[in-house]
């Protein structure tokens, strides 16, 4: 039985209203399949030719209990007519699919806002398991009706009337009632379905080989779009007009997927052969997964049995002349730093990919932050400096893997590449670049000459010692995690030897700011306040500083690639400004290099939530900062999507804890 291909869908006589921007998500239980909505929906909208930004947001146990708040899967998409940064901060419309993404995210839902509730599911066992009281139902509640739009739709009826002919059993009909939501949603915001029927068909009836499947999909998919049209629950539709882009080709793409192609972007600029040793961490293995489909480009993947042997294979690859990544999260490169140190002992250019998630320990698997940042400067024994650099967007870490390869070719040294959750599950718009564009890391391999003595620690100007191959004759050589002798390489107990490779090793790193570009400051060059972030706080901080300047606020921000070495600018920068707000996903760890480094009085707004910051918090800190009200206060923290300074303090006794309050 082959799937449907008639995607025509009649012209609407209902009235439209017009927006600069939506915020919408979708939610429901973990297999509702929200993150297929979602992904469809920012699809359609990047070919529609709309900015979009996203927010994935999915449990961390593979399946938690069926109904329960901790099992909700989330995507929230920003679709926009202009150039947009951020996933949003209130939700415009919020897709519920049950009781408990219900409670999961009514409070993220603007005042006024659309919610689209799936009533079949709102029964008295699914609002017990969502931890609602006995007998009551939130949809009955009249705060909610007077505070939301809330629209109730028979989901899971009507999907299984839409699919009763079909044969399907009834637990597979109940897995396409996602679909009749998603078509729904494209009737409502006026999104064509072409896209996701293609892929319905594309997906299951050629790849999977399941045309009944892709058939049954796409027909609740179409029942969802004309029940739009046909109900009176929606007097309204909404239509969000395309956002004006620079000439280009463009494709839709996520960090981590853009961490893939650069890497095997960079391999074939240097001639290269990439080889990813990886073991599965959330939220990096979607690097190791993408990396496995490019095999017609020669790269080559390796899962190791654990994260230290990942880390000692990529080192391998690199000492044997190819290009060798690994790639993690914060527990895994805890558990590879002996290796890495063995690595920038035997100084060899390996590339170590974090996608950062929230800590200690296995602490928040699937959310976003930015906690790892001591430890990728100084988490090794020894003096042991380590070139560190951080994409700031999903479709900025392709650049960054590039850049990452070539620094750590070209001096010689690991390069550790910060990304995080959010980035790296999160996607946007993208330029494809032209391959004319891309510049080539250029590589030169020693050749034996027996009138020149060769050593394997001797320096070029970069301070970089000889990529020997390792059976090129007349370059044998031994290498380790022992001393080096300055030149010859060999084992060295010295002590004043000592002093002067780990002075070298240091100076190394830091000559790598001289392939560092100017920090380009976003606004004027001096001013009241000075933002200064890092990763993927970037389009929040950028958001925020727009509106502080529109407001004419005399407020500029930068945003820190390199965090070690900085750029040679950056200290200059710094002193051009009476104020520093330093937006972090931590408790304040670019904040203390930054007083440290330039003795300047930088000041944090700090938020270990596992979500990145909302504009709104940003502009509140910003507020407080210029009225003078931050006092002694070393750093704020947003609470409730808002920030206090009357709220800073933390009441322990609020939670139980006889003592003091801080």
């Amino acid at each position: 039985m082959a799937a449907s291909t008639n995607t025509e869908v009649p012209q609407s006589n209902k009235p439209t209203e017009e927006l600069a921007s939506a915020v919408i998500r979708f939610a429901g239980d973990s297999g509702d399949g929200m993150q297929l909505a979602g992904t469809q929906f920012t699809d359609t909208s990047a070919i529609f030719g709309n900015d979009v930004a996203t927010l994935p947001d999915f449990p961390a146990e593979i399946r938690a209990p069926a109904g329960t708040v901790a099992g909700v899967s989330g995507f929230q998409i920003n679709f926009a007519a202009s150039d947009i940064h951020t996933p949003g901060d209130e939700v415009n419309a919020l897709i519920a699919m049950n009781p408990a993404a219900f409670k999961a995210h009514i409070d993220d839902v603007q005042q006024g806002g659309i919610i689209v509730v799936n009533e079949d599911e709102f029964t008295k066992i699914n609002l017990r398991k969502a931890g609602y009281p006995e007998g009551y139902n939130p949809l009955d509640d009249e705060k909610y009706d007077n505070k939301y739009r809330i629209t109730k739709v028979p989901i899971t009826r009507l999907n299984e009337e839409t699919l009763a002919d079909t044969g399907m059993s009834a637990k597979d009909i109940g897995r396409c009632k996602n679909m009749f939501a998603l078509g729904l949603i494209y009737w409502l915001y006026q999104r064509p379905i072409d896209t996701t029927v293609s892929y319905l068909e594309d997906y299951f009836g050629k790849k999977k080989k399941l045309p009944a499947v892709a058939e049954a999909n796409v027909k609740t998919l179409k029942a969802g779009y004309f029940f739009g049209e046909t109900t009176e629950m929606f007097p309204v539709r909404f239509h969000v007009a395309r956002a004006p882009v620079a000439p280009g080709k463009y494709r839709k793409i996520g960090g981590n997927e853009a961490t893939a192609m650069g890497l095997a972007t960079a391999a074939q600029l240097a001639s290269k052969t990439l080889v990813y040793c990886s073991y599965p961490i959330t939220p990096a293995s979607d690097v190791l997964h993408s990396l496995a489909a490019m095999r017609n480009f020669g790269v080559k993947t390796f899962q190791a049995e654990d994260e230290i042997a990942a880390m000692c294979a990529a080192i391998g690859v690199s000492f044997a002349g190819q290009l060798g990544v690994t790639g993690t999260s914060g527990p895994g490169l805890a558990l590879k730093s002996e290796a890495l140190n063995l690595a920038l002992m035997m100084e060899l250019p390996v590339v170590i990919i974090n996608v950062q998630r929230g800590g200690p320990s296995t602490g928040l698997p699937t959310k976003t932050e930015q906690s790892d940042l001591l430890q990728a400067l100084y988490g090794r024994n020894g003096d042991s400096p380590a070139v560190v650099i951080a994409a700031q967007s999903p479709g900025d870490c392709f650049n960054t893997a590039i850049e990452a390869s070539r620094l750590a070719i070209k001096y010689m040294t690991p390069v550790i590449m910060l990304t995080d959750g959010y980035i790296g599950n999160g996607a946007e718009p993208w330029r494809i670049p032209n391959v004319e564009d891309l510049e080539p890391i250029e590589i030169s391999h020693p050749v034996f000459d027996e009138k020149v003595e060769w050593h394997p620690y001797q320096r070029d100007e970069n301070l970089s010692r000889p990529w020997a191959i390792p059976g090129t004759k007349g370059l044998q050589h031994r290498i380790g995690g022992l001393e080096k002798a300055h030149i010859t390489g060999n084992v060295s107990y010295d002590f004043e030897n000592h002093q002067f490779m780990t002075d070298l090793r240091r100076m190394k790193v830091e000559k790598v700011a001289d392939s560092i570009p100017d920090l380009e400051v976003h606004g004027e060059a001096s001013g009241d306040l000075l933002l200064v972030g890092w990763g993927g706080t970037y389009g929040s901080i950028l958001t925020a500083t727009d509106r502080a300047q529109a407001a004419g606020k005399k407020v500029s921000c930068i945003h820190l690639r390199h965090l070690n070495p900085m750029p040679k600018n950056l200290k200059s920068i710094l002193g051009n400004f009476k104020q520093i707000l330093v937006p972090e996903l931590n408790t304040g760890q670019l904040r203390m290099i930054l007083r440290g480094k330039f003795l300047v009085d930088a000041r944090g707004l700090n938020k270990i939530a596992g979500k990145p910051f909302l504009v709104e918090e940003i502009e509140d800190a910003i507020k407080i900062v210029l009225n003078g009200e931050l006092g002694d206060r070393e750093y704020l923290t947003p609470r409730l999507h808002k920030v206090d300074i009357n709220d800073q303090d933390i009441d322990l006794a609020k939670f139980g804890i006889n003592a003091v309050r801080l």
